[in-house]
């Protein structure tokens, strides 16, 4: 079921070829200064890891991986990566990067489960990175002082857009807004997580959402998250459960909040099987990757996802992520952005 947002009077600031020079001017940009605020060397990242090692991000459990039989290895099944939230870890343990460095990649991914539309696509391009933390820094505190260090990048950036497109003006404030979901819950009992969101990021513009993935007071949850990447269950000094969170703007063209990052402090071993246990996923203790996570064989780290086309989307202004990248759309939203003067790639 797609979901198409039809925004008013759109016009597209940038022609086709303006926007494909900003597309490469912030993806350069962006991923050398993210490198540079918070140490990250760039590796290389699979498009598929094997089926059955706890490796693949299951996002909210539901989502199919998109999967094929290696004719080689007598048709073991391989998956296309949703994320690589786990295989990161890993990676951090087999190149000994050491505390207070990290790594970033190019994660591309197809979710033939999601439901397309303004923001979403079959295709999924992000800057994965992850960076190796201590345990002293499983805080709310250290969390925050990464997200500041992200948002200084996002900064810099819409800087840069606007020096190269001086019709495209900088919105975004000083300053990102931290609040926990609960209080947003408490704010706005009335609304759904969405609205909640919505209303919060139309007053500050630049907001991060702490606590995603366990229940809140009212028993539901603000979003899903699987058990086995972010921790979202340790109650942190604010006496709140959660070292996690999203990165959401106020988006002007199609007037709603918009997410452009999820990330968080990793599980140990201790999240892990608490996790686990709440989430009745308890037999994921023998894979491959829980096994040594449990071992202790992984280092503790904080990591996350920023969505490239999203992000070139929010800067270059434009209502859809098929101005950005190209994808494949139900025959009736190719229709419908036609007449919007939204030009799909």
């Amino acid at each position: 079921m797609s979901y198409f947002i039809k925004p008013v009077d759109y016009n597209p600031i940038l022609n086709l070829q303006q926007t494909e020079l900003g597309i490469s001017k912030i993806k350069d940009f962006f991923q050398a200064n993210l490198s540079s605020e918070l140490r990250l060397r760039r590796v290389t990242a699979p498009l598929f890891v094997l089926r059955g090692t706890g490796i693949n991000d299951d996002l909210n459990g539901v989502e199919r991986a998109v999967n094929f039989p290696i004719k080689d290895m007598g048709d073991a099944r391989a998956e296309v990566v949703h994320s690589l939230a786990k295989w990161k870890r890993l990676t951090l343990a087999a190149y000994e990067v050491e505390h207070g460095h990290g790594i970033y990649t190019d994660m591309n991914a197809i979710r033939a489960d999601e439901e397309l539309g303004n923001l979403h696509s079959l295709y999924v391009d992000q800057w994965d990175w992850e960076r190796v933390m201590s345990a002293e820094e499983r805080n709310i505190d250290f969390l925050k002082s990464i997200v500041r260090s992200i948002y200084a990048s996002f900064l810099r950036t819409e800087y840069l857009v606007s020096e190269s497109f001086p019709d495209i003006k900088p919105c975004l404030p000083a300053e990102i807004t931290f609040i926990h979901s609960e209080e947003l819950r408490q704010l706005y009992p009335t609304l759904t997580s969405k609205e909640r969101e919505n209303e919060f990021a139309r007053i500050h513009k630049a907001i991060f959402v702490i606590g995603i993935g366990g229940a809140l007071g009212d028993g539901q949850k603000h979003d899903g998250r699987a058990p086995d990447y972010d921790d979202w269950s340790t109650i942190a000094e604010n006496g709140l459960p959660g070292l996690n969170g999203d990165i959401i703007f106020w988006n002007p063209i199609l007037e709603m909040a918009f997410e452009v990052s999820s990330m968080g402090i990793r599980v140990d071993k201790k999240a892990l099987l608490n996790q686990l246990k709440i989430e009745g996923k308890e037999e994921r203790k023998e894979l491959y990757f829980h096994k040594r996570l449990i071992e202790g064989s992984l280092p503790l780290s904080i990591g996350g996802g920023i969505g490239q086309s999203r992000l070139c989307m929010f800067f270059l202004r434009k209502a859809h992520v098929g101005e950005i990248q190209s994808s494949i759309w139900p025959a009736q939203m190719y229709k419908d952005c036609q007449k919007l003067n939204i030009i799909l790639m």
